[in-house]
């Protein structure tokens, strides 16, 4: 390997290691082994079509001419997008360090704890602000949780509702126009009506279940909707609120006028515009809706030893779980954003948010009274940050627009050619200067500069909050940067990531995010545009997403792809959208019905069921393929109203199944479409793709296979590509023409998250065609090097028609269950022991473990690995044989915590040293996990889901 060739840096095992690695696993070449893992009638004749891969200092120069390319200006257009201020701890110390923006959704509860805490902190500041019981640990996007809020209550329709038919919500049109776009997307498979009007015309009857209104509105008015929510609640109607976050730490919350749902954007706490996302949405409800709540929720509850400990609770409400009965798709949610978000909340504490949020309503009312002065009439009489001018009848929009950008700055503007400017964190007194300039120039007025600005301007007293907020010790402790640098690394402490050790879980791929590639995520070309300013100021951004959509199609073989889906799960749903779309256009508005394997990711089913579709489940057969007869005759039986095929290829059991392409025929005769799931295309770049294969649309996990960083639980991105016969109905955008003019939004921001697209645009970049087609194979060579070594002890549940796997592999767990009473949870818990996280546990098959190494670990990391659960087989032949406890064991016992360890008390029939050190390479990098094992169901009967005082859990857990 060339020594200046990104790959070398990317891919983890040496060639001496590799030719190591390929005759353990018994081949004498990648190439034998690729042929009999991969079915010769889908292989690659030639290689991809795309540039050789830059050095990383290439690479540098590229998105540095780029980034040159973006103009930052002073933006005050609002609708949702803020400037704001992230604090450079915050910066350095989370968005920039691996420990946070490496780690996986924290299922395993006792290897997480730090970023769970980071979430709770979260929750309880979401709660505290909007004056709501229960919040979840973050949402997409804005305009995707208020298409959740109108969901929820529409499942919490009484009896007599849905009885009586009753499927209308009513949307205030002063709502973002991006979230309406979104809200009408969901709607519609639904068969809600969706009745976009003004609030005055609202009709509360017999026919109407919820309410959808914007507070401050999108005109930047306060009003009052006390009123309305009491007489929507005398009906039964549910209200839900999209709230300005920042606004209620001076505004009456909506909880305290009895809203039912609450929801909005964190972006501006200390997380930057960045064209469009990633940024965190937060929901939150009354507590008797809890179990209705979408997404993840972080809770309270205790280890075996009685130490207090958290976790994600209701874990029944996950769609692995749910699949065609799920209310929501949403598996991953946005994290790493929450996390800064409420360290943002933590940093500043109540007085600071406070002073932050009153700041802002100052400038804007003293900007009101300074440009009413000019002749021009300010038209919100109530408002938190957003003032809103007509223009005096000599003074044109374009005047505005044009002396605006020749000061570089943004506004927004109105359909009556109104102008809106709303202010920010970062708007100070020059900025004033320059914003009354430009009315002052266009009015042909002088303007003389204030030497003072007002401050103590006060909302109205019927808006304005009484209420205290955040009152726990987290928000009111961290104030200088050393303690929250403490603190932070405290919580990181904590934490399992890829700086630890490997993260096997099998379908999420858990590869090298390379520091070249996550540079460009704090510069401010790209993290400081806001994503509805003219796209002259972003064509830095443009040009590389054009290079990116070109690339992508060229390695999933599709004619064009759309950026905007912000997950996986909501480019599932984009793609089934399109397909519906397309029959529509050809008179065959009947095809509804989707063929799912029973195999398949629970988001499948799920995405369906949300875009209107019926799931037929089609039979996987004793080895884990799909049942190709079973498949041919349901899609023979609903030939007449056949809309798709959901495919997941490799296949979710690890499987590059050899009747791929039979199956892809038998849909195409039926009248249907293929829809495969990206979410393995780690084991196809470069080798095949999924238009080869007979797919028509796909979408891509760019947070798995493209390098993007899973961060917690999130950001995750999944753009889709089309055949040619379904460009026309790709997603548009209700603000910008984002080159797409099919289907409405499914996601706020015209480009989905773009501010991590220079991520995926790096890794393509770098690694050129040469280097992604050999990132494939090593991928599943190490997955077959794995499934080797581990075969013996435990079992390779399904492999392919040579006894390959793929570049995952399911290991069997069951059958010590039986001889030994140990589980694969035990194995999970144990492994925390020897430093690792555990593999995926359960999916997708129970009782089993799911495990992908990924290209980019060493075979010395890899071969730790191996010897670890070799230790642990051992470990568990120690229970089957009677030397060790069947219940007092270092598997039921672990994880093992230090305070366990070093106690004066040690009552267990093995020593301290087995239950720590049980290799001696751990003592080099002991992992301490910092609590034992948790107790969820008692979380879940005791539901805690706010910090509290330690008082308070203390008395609480007394049973």
């Amino acid at each position: 390997m060339s020594q200046d060739r990104f790959v070398t840096r990317h891919i983890g095992p040496r060639d001496h290691e590799i030719a190591e690695m390929l005759k353990a696993v018994g081949v004498s070449s990648m190439d034998e082994l690729l042929e009999q893992t991969i079915p010769a009638n889908i292989r690659f004749k030639t290689p991809l079509k795309l540039n050789e891969g830059l050095s990383e200092r290439k690479y540098y120069r590229r998105i540095l001419e780029l980034a040159s390319k973006n103009k930052v200006f002073n933006t005050y257009i609002g609708m949702g997008y803020y400037d704001t201020i992230t604090p450079a701890v915050i910066l350095r110390n989370v968005l920039e360090n691996p420990v946070w923006y490496t780690s996986y959704t924290p299922y395993q509860a006792e290897i997480s704890q730090g970023r769970l805490e980071a979430l709770l902190n979260f929750q309880t500041m979401i709660c505290e602000l909007t004056g709501m019981e229960i919040a979840n640990a973050s949402l997409l996007d804005e305009s995707t949780a208020a298409a959740e809020a109108m969901v929820m209550m529409a499942n919490l329709r009484s009896r007599k509702m849905l009885k009586a038919g009753v499927n209308t919500v009513l949307v205030d049109e002063k709502m973002w126009p991006q979230t309406i776009d979104v809200l009408k997307t969901r709607a519609l498979p639904l068969g809600f009506e969706l009745l976009v009007q003004p609030m005055s015309e609202f009709e509360l009857d017999e026919t109407v279940f919820g309410v959808l209104v914007q507070y401050p509105n999108s005109d930047g008015e306060i009003v009052d909707y006390a009123d309305l929510v009491a007489k929507a609640h005398e009906k039964e109607i549910k209200v839900a609120v999209a709230a300005d976050l920042l606004s209620l730490a001076i505004l009456t919350p909506p909880g305290e006028w009895g809203a039912d749902i609450v929801f909005g954007n964190t972006q501006r706490f200390g997380v930057p515009m960045g064209y469009g996302g990633p940024h965190a949405a937060f929901f939150t409800a009354r507590e008797e809706y809890k179990r209705n709540m979408p997404g993840r929720i972080i809770g309270v509850t205790k280890d075996i030893h009685g130490n207090r400990a958290l976790r994600m609770a209701l874990q029944t409400r996950e769609q692995h779980i749910k699949r065609e009965k799920a209310t929501s798709n949403i598996c991953t949610a946005q994290a790493l954003l929450a996390i800064m978000a409420g360290f943002f909340g933590v940093y500043h504490g109540p007085e600071g948010i406070t002073a932050i949020a009153t700041r802002i309503h100052n400038i804007a009312a003293f900007l009101a009274s300074e440009i009413e002065k000019l002749g021009y009439e300010q038209v919100n009489k109530f408002y938190f940050d957003t003032i809103r001018f007509s223009l005096p009848k000599h003074v044109m929009r374009e005047d505005i627009e044009w002396l605006s950008h020749e000061l570089e700055m943004n506004f927004r503007y109105f359909d009556n050619g109104d102008v809106g400017i709303s202010i920010d964190e970062t708007t100070n007194p020059e900025d004033i200067g320059w914003i009354i300039e430009v009315f002052a120039k266009a009015a042909n007025k002088k303007w003389q500069v204030a030497k003072e600005y007002p401050s103590g301007v006060e909302i109205d007293k019927k808006f304005r909050r009484t209420s205290t907020f955040m009152t726990e010790e987290v928000f009111n402790k961290y104030r200088s940067e050393t303690e929250m640098l403490r603190y932070i690394k405290r919580l990181a402490k904590k934490d399992i990531s890829l700086t630890q050790s490997m993260i096997s879980l099998g379908s999420c791929t858990m590869k090298l995010n390379a520091a070249t590639e996550l540079f460009p995520l704090s510069w401010i070309e790209f993290n400081g545009l806001h994503p509805f300013i003219p796209k002259n100021q972003a064509r830095g951004y443009h040009e590389m997403m054009e290079e990116l959509r070109r690339d992508l199609s060229e390695i999933t073989g599709m004619a064009d792809v759309s950026l905007m889906p912000n997950s996986g799960a909501a480019g599932e749903y984009a793609g089934l959208l399109v397909i519906q779309e397309y029959h529509k256009s050809r008179g065959e508005g009947q095809r509804d019905v989707v063929l799912i394997p029973s195999s398949a990711h629970g988001t499948n089913p799920a995405s369906a069921v949300m875009a209107g579709m019926k799931v037929v489940v089609v039979a996987c057969d004793e080895k884990g393929n799909i049942d190709v007869e079973d498949l041919r005759s349901k899609a023979e039986l609903h030939k007449d109203n056949l809309s798709a095929f959901m495919v997941t290829y490799p296949s979710t059991h690890g499987v590059f199944e050899a009747s791929i392409v039979e199956m892809c025929e038998i849909i195409h005769d039926n009248g249907g479409q293929v829809y495969m799931d990206g979410a393995n295309m780690n084991a196809q770049v470069g080798l095949t793709n999924p238009r080869l294969i007979g797919a028509d649309v796909c979408h891509l996990n760019l947070h798995k296979t493209f390098a993007i960083p899973h961060g917690g639980g999130g950001p995750g991105v999944g753009p889709i590509g089309v055949a040619s016969h379904l460009v026309d109905f790709l997603p548009s955008h209700p603000v910008m023409n984002n080159g797409h003019v099919g289907i409405t939004a499914v996601s706020g921001a015209p480009w989905g998250s773009a501010s991590v697209l220079p991520i995926t645009y790096g890794y393509i970049k770098m690694m050129g065609a040469e280097g992604l087609t050999e990132a494939t194979k090593v991928a599943i060579l190490n997955a077959n090097y794995i499934a080797t070594a581990l075969k013996d002890n435990y079992g390779i549940l399904y492999t392919g028609e040579n006894g390959r796997v793929a570049h995952e592999l399911i290991l069997e767990c069951r059958h010590l269950k039986a001889s030994a009473g140990i589980t694969e949870e035990d194995i999970a818990k144990r492994l925390m022991d020897y430093g690792f996280h555990a593999p995926t546990l359960s999916f997708p098959v129970h009782g089993t473990l799911m495990i992908e190494p990924t290209e980019s670990e060493s075979k010395e990391e890899l071969d730790r690995f191996i010897g670890a659960l070799n230790s642990i087989f051992a470990e568990v032949k120690e229970v089957e044989s009677g030397v060790a406890d069947k219940t007092d064991n270092v598997l039921k016992n672990a994880p093992h915590t230090d305070k366990v360890v070093c106690s004066d008390e040690w009552s267990h029939s093995y020593g301290r040293e087995k239950a720590a050190y049980p290799l001696e390479w751990i003592r080099e990098n002991k992992y301490w996990v910092p609590v034992g094992r948790v107790d969820n169901a008692w979380g879940d009967r005791n539901l805690i889901c706010t910090c509290g005082s330690p008082e308070e859990y203390e008395a609480f857990t007394k049973e």
